[in-house]
Protein backbone atom coordinates (compact mmCIF):
# COMPACT_ATOMS: atom_id res chain seq x y z
CA UNK A 1 0.00 0.00 0.00
CA UNK A 2 1.18 3.52 -1.25
CA UNK A 3 2.42 5.76 2.09
CA UNK A 4 0.00 8.45 2.68
CA UNK A 5 1.98 11.85 1.74
CA UNK A 6 0.98 14.87 3.44
CA UNK A 7 1.82 18.73 2.76
CA UNK A 8 4.40 20.68 5.13
CA UNK A 9 2.77 24.26 4.49
CA UNK A 10 2.23 26.81 7.76
CA UNK A 11 -1.44 27.76 8.95
CA UNK A 12 -0.83 31.34 6.85
CA UNK A 13 -0.32 29.69 3.95
CA UNK A 14 -3.16 27.20 4.72
CA UNK A 15 -5.27 29.87 5.92
CA UNK A 16 -4.82 32.04 2.30
CA UNK A 17 -5.24 28.86 0.35
CA UNK A 18 -8.80 28.36 2.38
CA UNK A 19 -9.78 31.77 2.33
CA UNK A 20 -9.41 32.21 -1.41
CA UNK A 21 -11.36 28.91 -2.21
CA UNK A 22 -14.19 29.96 0.15
CA UNK A 23 -14.28 33.26 -2.08
CA UNK A 24 -14.03 31.48 -5.47
CA UNK A 25 -16.87 28.60 -3.83
CA UNK A 26 -19.17 32.00 -3.31
CA UNK A 27 -18.44 33.39 -7.23
CA UNK A 28 -19.43 29.70 -8.30
CA UNK A 29 -22.77 29.87 -6.70
CA UNK A 30 -23.36 33.32 -7.61
CA UNK A 31 -22.50 32.01 -11.34
CA UNK A 32 -25.34 29.18 -10.76
CA UNK A 33 -27.67 31.88 -9.80
CA UNK A 34 -27.21 34.14 -12.45
CA UNK A 35 -27.65 30.90 -14.85
CA UNK A 36 -30.65 30.33 -12.79
CA UNK A 37 -31.69 34.03 -13.07
CA UNK A 38 -31.33 34.29 -16.78
CA UNK A 39 -28.44 36.88 -16.46
CA UNK A 40 -27.20 38.01 -20.03
CA UNK A 41 -24.44 35.55 -21.13
CA UNK A 42 -21.71 38.20 -21.32
CA UNK A 43 -22.11 38.40 -18.03
CA UNK A 44 -21.79 35.13 -16.85
CA UNK A 45 -18.58 34.69 -19.21
CA UNK A 46 -17.37 37.37 -17.16
CA UNK A 47 -17.82 36.11 -14.01
CA UNK A 48 -16.41 32.85 -14.78
CA UNK A 49 -13.24 34.52 -16.31
CA UNK A 50 -13.22 35.87 -12.68
CA UNK A 51 -13.59 32.42 -11.51
CA UNK A 52 -10.54 31.06 -13.81
CA UNK A 53 -8.17 33.83 -12.75
CA UNK A 54 -9.19 33.31 -9.07
CA UNK A 55 -8.32 29.52 -9.02
CA UNK A 56 -5.33 30.44 -11.23
CA UNK A 57 -3.89 32.50 -8.01
CA UNK A 58 -4.10 29.77 -5.90
CA UNK A 59 -2.78 27.30 -7.95
CA UNK A 60 0.44 29.69 -8.07
CA UNK A 61 0.08 30.21 -4.21
CA UNK A 62 -0.30 26.13 -3.87
CA UNK A 63 2.73 25.62 -6.01
CA UNK A 64 5.13 28.27 -4.87
CA UNK A 65 4.47 26.41 -1.39
CA UNK A 66 4.67 23.22 -2.22
CA UNK A 67 8.51 23.97 -4.00
CA UNK A 68 9.23 26.01 -0.83
CA UNK A 69 8.29 23.53 1.75
CA UNK A 70 7.11 19.97 0.48
CA UNK A 71 9.66 19.80 -2.88
CA UNK A 72 12.70 21.00 -0.45
CA UNK A 73 12.28 18.29 2.08
CA UNK A 74 11.98 15.73 0.05
CA UNK A 75 15.28 16.57 -1.92
CA UNK A 76 17.28 17.30 1.73
CA UNK A 77 15.83 13.79 2.65
CA UNK A 78 17.36 12.57 -1.07
CA UNK A 79 13.99 11.87 -2.68
CA UNK A 80 14.94 12.82 -5.86
CA UNK A 81 11.44 11.79 -7.71
CA UNK A 82 9.72 14.60 -6.24
CA UNK A 83 11.73 16.85 -8.82
CA UNK A 84 10.05 14.33 -11.85
CA UNK A 85 6.95 14.26 -10.35
CA UNK A 86 7.17 18.12 -9.99
CA UNK A 87 7.97 18.09 -14.13
CA UNK A 88 4.81 16.21 -14.70
CA UNK A 89 2.48 18.05 -12.52
CA UNK A 90 3.73 21.45 -14.14
CA UNK A 91 3.81 20.33 -17.58
CA UNK A 92 0.09 19.66 -16.88
CA UNK A 93 -0.82 22.79 -15.42
CA UNK A 94 0.83 24.63 -18.64
CA UNK A 95 -1.39 22.61 -21.40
Amino acid sequence: MKEKRMAHHSEKTKADIINRLKRIEGQIRGIARMVNEDVYCDDVLNQITSVEAAMNGVRKLLLEAHIRSCVVEQIKEGEYGVIDELMTTIGKMTR
